[in-house]
């Protein structure tokens, strides 16, 4: 029996990918009323810590640790004019982060910060880490690092990846009056190995935070405030949260914990589940396996999981596809390049140049500036510095001239210029 070949989805923007950058796009470009289709594997977000950074440590050559990301942000483009940070504006780089956490809060994810200042929060290795914007979950956190407050640090027996006892260890010489307490729950036992995941859906039953508070409530002598590893919950954490305050008559906050997280699924189900309703047609766990454009300058991509399932005709591209993680990018012993559309690829003159030779060198290393040039609207160049196609854009960590894991800037260059190829989109739309 022959199987009817399905008629073509026709669109005014794809967006290829599914992390930070994608998502953002395809938000801004729903909330724009831009009919948009969306492809990519969004189990890249699952590592992410659910921190929002947006600029931590200067770029160049020092380690200078950022208080005020704004401030940073302007010296950076006075001094690095090629960043991709400097293709867009402080007011579009502040709409952009208030755009996302807006969305993630009406989700039910709300987001706290300063205005002007990076926050400062423990990890789960008892390091300080700072960054622009985290879960509401994690703020108390915040607070009870500033004041150094007395505070108990509850560790699960039995869950990976998280030591309550190395935390403590780690900071008390700077905060006397952290303790620590290994705690056991009961109705988890029959689990064997205890992970994360587990424990998170297990607490948006209320009988189970009920015993989580109970096992808890032992340990809490003089703390006033009480950190976890972030396991509060998946689809409710407000909830669950608001509810271990009020058993526990303290605040409580979690710590991020190692990859993947609990609160990179709390992302990636967040964007998976409250996208669509927005208009954006959704293709999570496909991947593009051809792309072409016709005479007319449409383009024209094959959409599918092993094999093209979907045919999705669109007005304009998007390229999110991030760098070597999520496969925007393939290091090959001929060189860096672009794995969808052999667009070219900034990088270093040959191999030997991608790296220094300590691992750690405070300059950072050269492949880590690599990939895709784009003009003022985020078009990718050729080598001629020409655009390519002036209907394609490119966002995200793909783009060339940044290094957002060691500056700590990940979602905000992602949604950054996420929202400046938007942006640019429209107005080549209006140009028109």
């Amino acid at each position: 029996m022959e199987v009817a070949k399905k008629e073509p989805i026709a669109c005014r923007l794809m967006v290829i990918g599914a992390g930070m950058a994608g998502m953002a796009a395809a938000l801004f470009a729903a909330r724009r009323g831009i009919s948009t289709v969306q492809a990519g594997l969004t189990g890249e977000t699952l590592y992410a810590s659910g921190l929002f950074d947006l600029y931590g440590v200067a770029h160049g050559n020092t380690r200078e640790l950022i208080d005020n990301p704004w401030q940073g942000l302007k010296q950076l483009k006075q001094t690095y004019p090629q960043h991709p940070f400097c293709l867009v504006s402080t007011s579009q780089i502040r709409s952009a982060m208030d755009g996302v956490t807006d969305f993630l809060g009406h989700a039910g994810h709300p987001y706290a910060g300063y205005p002007d200042q990076n926050a400062r929060l423990i990890t789960s290795v008892g390091t300080i880490k700072r960054t622009f914007r985290v879960p509401e979950t994690m703020w108390s956190g915040v607070q009870a690092l500033e004041e150094k407050a007395p505070c108990l640090i509850v560790e699960i027996k039995g869950l990976r990846g998280f030591s309550a006892s190395q935390i403590v260890s780690t900071l008390k010489p700077s905060w006397p009056d952290l303790r620590a307490a290994p705690i056991e729950l009961p109705w988890q036992n029959r689990l064997g190995p205890k992970y994360a995941e587990h424990i998170a859906r297990g607490l948006e039953v209320e009988a189970a935070r009920r015993d989580l508070a109970e096992a808890i409530r032992p340990h809490l002598g003089q703390a006033k405030f009480v950190g976890l590893p972030a396991i509060l919950g998946i689809h409710d954490s407000k909830g669950v949260h608001h509810d271990l305050n009020q058993m526990l008559g303290r605040p409580v906050f979690e710590i991020p914990t190692m990859p993947p997280a609990i609160s990179g699924i709390r992302l990636k189900e967040t964007f998976e589940s409250h996208l669509p309703p927005l208009g954006v047609k959704s293709f999570y766990h496909h991947t593009v396996h051809s792309i072409h454009r016709l005479a007319n300058g449409r383009f024209v991509l094959e959409l599918g999981r092993t094999e093209p399932e979907t045919t999705v005709v669109a007005e304009h591209v998007l390229l999110a596809t991030g760098r070597f993680l999520g496969k925007g990018l393939v290091a090959e012993r001929q060189g860096i390049r672009e794995a969808l559309m052999d667009l070219p690829v900034c990088q270093p003159e040959n191999r030997s140049c991608w790296h220094r030779q300590q691992f750690l060198d405070p300059k950072g290393h050269a492949i880590n500036l690599a990939g895709i040039e784009v003009d003022d609207r985020f078009r990718p160049l050729n080598p001629d510095g020409h655009v390519v196609y002036e209907n394609l854009y490119a966002a995200g960590s793909i783009l060339a001239h940044q290094d957002w894991i060691r500056t700590k800037s990940g979602t905000g260059l992602a949604v950054a210029t996420a929202y400046g190829a938007i942006a640019a989109m429209v107005n080549d739309l209006v140009d028109s």
